[in-house]
């Protein structure tokens, strides 16, 4: 075998070359003149639209944690639920009521939870750090337990 036995690997185009005469002579089937028939043109696109489609990064005012972190609705419980899962004198805070799995992390982060006054509290608790319903408070109270922001 030699060089000049081998053969080709692939198919080999050659590259019109325009404006030099023959079929693509003159303009280059550029038509004729104007901004787009000159050489080094770059129309650039319409930039009307595209800005449009661009988010726009307005901040978020004074009161951020209010419009950049969404709030997710509250886990409502009842007083009837509180009185069936725990004893009396014990205290109800997020994490009890996470022991007792009444609330569930969603998405890897504990949601807020609010103990409504629907049903009949019958034992004596303590509630800290949980959002109550001024029902729900007056229940509390009534039989002897405290509420605690």
């Amino acid at each position: 075998m030699e060089l000049h036995s081998i053969g080709k690997s692939g198919r080999i185009e050659k590259k019109t070359r325009v404006g030099r005469g023959g079929k693509r002579g003159k303009t280059a089937g550029r038509g004729t003149k104007g901004q787009k028939a000159r050489a080094g043109n770059k129309r650039r696109p319409e930039w009307r639209d595209i800005i449009k489609k661009i988010p726009k990064l307005r901040g978020h005012g004074k009161n951020r944690a209010d419009t950049a972190i969404p709030k997710g609705a509250q886990r409502a419980i009842n007083l009837d639920l509180l009185s069936k899962t725990f004893k009396d004198g014990d205290v109800v805070s997020l994490t009890t009521l996470m022991r007792a799995r009444l609330v569930k992390r969603s998405g890897g982060k504990v949601p807020s939870v609010k103990i409504l006054g629907n049903g009949e509290l019958t034992k004596k608790l303590k509630v800290e750090g949980v959002v109550v319903s001024a029902s729900a408070k007056s229940a509390i109270e009534a039989k002897g337990g405290t509420v605690t922001a």
